[in-house]
């Protein structure tokens, strides 16, 4: 006859949470003494819990007629392993159940005596594989007194001890980013629109110009047609390049801008002052950084002369005189990509409260969302989960220079088990005091307790999370 052994958690109220692994106990008398368990240990071992002790049973008196199980278990709330149980039997149960074939009230595995032939020691061992459950385990024993026709007379319960292996157990502190009154963005870019020698007129199909248009217009389409956005300012920056007389440039650079901002508004039929324009007749300063960058031969008496303070026609003269291969190699590599207009699109976009409606732009249009929208989005998903840490990682994606989202985007790295990345999102999370305690949680999951610490001290008086911190430090070090 199989029994399995429950124990239900009701019962193990009493037992001590917070216990530490417990090595021995020397003598422990249970069951009012009826039994006494010497040298017991539950402790791991790699891989594997291993239970020892010597159960005393001299004082243990069974009945002719009755049978006694001792069925001890590693147990932890809904979680239980039966290791192996010890039955002794009267003289007239167990030739009953001899007879009828039934050898034991326990479970396969269990000791059997009669009890004239008992021992009075038995040495008890057994190694059971660990899984993550056991910390925090008890081992509890059953005694079970069973009558006639199987029939249960009594029933208690002894608590031997418990194993706890403390690890740090980090309380995470987020930090909610401030409110935006209004969310302005931009977008911008450039673009390389070609205009016939010495001409100011647009010509949409000459060379690449049906690209480079696209850029413009693809640009404003993205934000004009959202009825979350509205568009605020557009702005166009016209470059030319330094070859031919200064003033020739200053006419080319202003005309062609001119010609692009009519060409835009034709378009979209915008205000008349809406598309504000700029320009800039020689553009030295991207000549600068295409040498900057180059291995010419006189790269640093380029830049020299660059940034000398010669009119621009003489500096120009003096470039292409004194270094004629290099200059030529300009002229055919780098001067064109001067040659461009810059576009900024200013916009506004409507505020959002709706978390339902927030988590779906997390996943299709996070541009639109500020960082405290990010934040109420994380709000109601259970921490650590891979929605919750995913809305952080896509927040410093969209914000990557911000310390509150590198420090969040931190916080849910750790939670996730992603320690590098957490190091990476901390170096740029700033001097906060929630930032000095997430460097302490992340010293500590490293192991690195007296760097942990010294973090947490610093901010004990700020962060209640720390003074945490430090207890738990305390219990690791014990």
């Amino acid at each position: 006859m199989k029994y399995t052994f429950t124990i239900l958690a009701a019962l193990l109220a009493f037992v001590e949470v917070g216990a530490q692994e417990l090595q021995a106990v020397k003598s422990q008398p249970i069951f009012d003494g009826e039994v006494t368990v010497h040298d017991f240990s539950f402790t791991r071992n790699g891989d594997y819990m291993f239970v020892n002790m010597d159960i005393d049973l001299s004082e243990l008196n069974v009945h002719n007629n009755r049978a006694t199980v001792l069925s001890p278990v590693i147990v932890n709330q809904n979680n239980q392993i039966d290791l192996n149980g010890v039955g002794i039997y009267g003289r007239r149960r167990y030739f009953t159940y001899v007879r009828n074939g039934w050898s034991t009230l326990g479970n396969e595995g269990d000791m059997l005596f009669k009890e004239s032939e008992k021992p009075e020691i038995i040495n008890f061992s057994q190694s059971v594989p660990y899984e993550d459950w056991m910390n925090g385990a008890k081992v509890v024993v059953g005694n079970r007194t069973y009558g006639c026709c199987n029939k249960v007379l009594d029933e208690r319960f002894a608590e031997l001890g418990s194993y706890r292996h403390w690890v740090y157990a980090p309380h995470f502190a987020f930090v909610r980013p401030q409110a935006e009154a209004v969310k302005t963005r931009e977008l911008s870019g450039s673009a390389f629109v070609d205009f016939p020698v010495s001409q100011t007129v647009i010509y949409p199909e000459y060379r690449n110009n049906v690209v480079e248009l696209a850029k413009i217009t693809g640009t404003i389409d993205s934000v004009r047609n959202d009825s979350d956005i509205t568009v605020t300012a557009i702005s166009i920056k016209g470059f030319a390049s330094p070859e031919s007389p200064y003033d020739n440039n200053t006419r080319l650079a202003k005309g062609r801008t001119e010609a692009l901002r009519v060409y835009v508004n034709k378009l979209y039929n915008f205000p008349e002052n809406f598309i504000a324009t700029d320009y800039e007749p020689e553009n030295w300063e991207g000549l600068r950084a295409f040498v900057e960058q180059s291995s010419l031969p006189h790269r640093r008496e380029i830049i020299a002369l660059i940034d000398g303070d010669r009119e621009p026609d003489n500096k120009e003269w003096k470039l292409k005189s004194t270094y004629p291969e290099e200059y030529r190699y300009l002229l055919k590599t780098c001067y064109p990509a001067l040659r461009r207009s810059d576009y900024r699109i200013e916009y506004i976009v409507r505020g959002f409260s709706d978390v339902e409606e927030i988590r779906r732009l997390v996943k299709e249009r996070p541009q639109k969302l500020s960082l405290e929208e990010f934040y109420l989005a994380a709000q109601g998903l259970e921490s650590g989960s891979d929605e919750f840490c995913e809305i952080f990682d896509v927040a410093v994606r969209m914000y990557p220079k911000d310390e509150v989202a590198n420090l969040n985007a931190a916080n849910s790295a750790m939670m996730s088990g992603n320690m590098k990345g957490a190091e990476r999102f901390l170096e740029k999370a700033g001097k906060s005091d929630e930032a000095i305690y997430a460097r302490g949680v992340f010293a500590a999951l490293e192991g690195d307790y007296d760097a942990a610490e010294d973090y947490f001290r610093l901010v004990e008086n700020a962060i209640p999370e720390a003074k945490d911190g430090l207890e738990q430090l305390a219990k690791l070090r014990e």
